[in-house]
């Protein structure tokens, strides 16, 4: 076994696991039913009118929920219409576990960084209040990397 040389690049600590699936409201009843995981924020719908997909503007809406799992924030996606990142996913591969998230300070200075690593983002969006980067790490260990950035001050 080869050995790998140590990065000088360093990620935070891992925010949030995206799940993708085709029906959010069965997904959070079943893992809380299940599993005892939530209760669940409740589902609420997200307009992702001009986020880039792969560089082309896109007319998308989703759904999200939320629940905290220790230090680790567990998203629902389900797509309702339009083409975007997660309607490709569930094309392809079905519902599953869809990317790891982490949370940046410096948004411009991340995003520069990887596109040195990994290219340009796949899909992004400033939304005013956050804004996020997907970056197609897919082909070591099937998941992609998001990137956010709160832009709302903490208290």
């Amino acid at each position: 076994m080869t050995q790998a040389r140590e990065s000088d690049f360093r990620l935070p600590p891992v925010f949030q696991l995206g799940y993708v699936v085709s029906d959010i409201e069965r997904a959070c009843e079943h893992y809380e039913a299940t599993f005892g995981t939530g209760p669940f924020s409740p589902a609420v719908e997200v307009n992702m009118d001009g986020a880039l997909l792969r560089g082309t503007p896109v007319d998308a809406t989703i759904k999200v929920a939320f629940v905290q799992s220790g230090a680790v924030q567990i998203e629902f996606i389900q797509p309702l219409h339009g083409k975007n990142l997660y309607t490709e996913f569930l094309e392809t591969r079905g519902e599953g576990i869809h990317h790891i998230a982490y949370q940046v300070e410096d948004m411009a200075g991340m995003k520069a960084l990887f596109i040195e690593k990994a290219g340009e983002p796949v899909f992004c969006h400033d939304m005013g209040v956050m804004e996020f980067a997907y970056f197609d790490t897919s082909q070591i260990g099937g998941l992609m990397i998001e990137l956010l950035h709160s832009k709302i001050p903490n208290n």
